[in-house]
């Protein structure tokens, strides 16, 4: 693996594109929790492509080329997130009953409308510490936070999540 970052930021085309690809589904996994559909997500992948390989030669550390790929794909996510809440999304009445298709990623809607309540911060940590099993240490340099902070937006989030799921009654099903 590290052998593989080295000679992409030799400029290696080929090792970057085995590169990426072998991280492409975390990526997309990760942008579609802040996005919330297909389309979105997949332009997220295709900018944090784009901005990886521009900016390979920068990634000091090639054993952390994971995080390294989670924080851009964070950041590009929250810049579409920013970007959408400009535009106002119509909806047709029908719509609400039906559904989506965009039901892509094995994530419950009791769930997700939970993380959903989550700051954005929250939410990041929540991620990097449960869907990608970072350490404290892993997510306070990605977020380049300190470790105190961590752990305190953790069990902050932690705990709104508790009491979003003692409101739903989702532990008494």
């Amino acid at each position: 693996m590290i052998r593989l970052v080295k000679k992409a930021q030799k400029g290696n085309d080929q090792a970057f594109l085995k590169l990426f690809q072998q991280y492409e589904e975390d990526i997309y996994r990760m942008a579609y929790v802040y996005v919330k559909n297909k389309d979105d997500a997949l332009d997220v992948v295709q900018e944090v492509a784009y901005q990886s390989f521009k900016k390979i030669d920068t990634l000091k550390k090639p054993e952390y080329v994971k995080t390294w790929l989670m924080k851009i794909t964070m950041n590009c996510a929250m810049n579409v997130v920013k970007k959408n809440k400009k535009v106002v999304q119509l909806k047709t009445d029908y719509e609400e009953f039906i559904g989506t298709n965009n039901e892509d990623i094995p994530l419950s809607i009791s769930l997700q409308g939970l993380i959903d309540v989550l700051e954005e911060d929250e939410k990041s940590i929540v991620l990097l510490r449960f869907y990608h099993n970072h350490t404290f240490k892993e997510i306070s340099e990605l977020l380049d936070i300190p470790l105190g902070t961590a752990k305190s937006v953790l069990y902050r989030a932690l705990d709104k999540l508790r009491k979003g799921f003692k409101e739903d009654d989702i532990c008494e099903q």
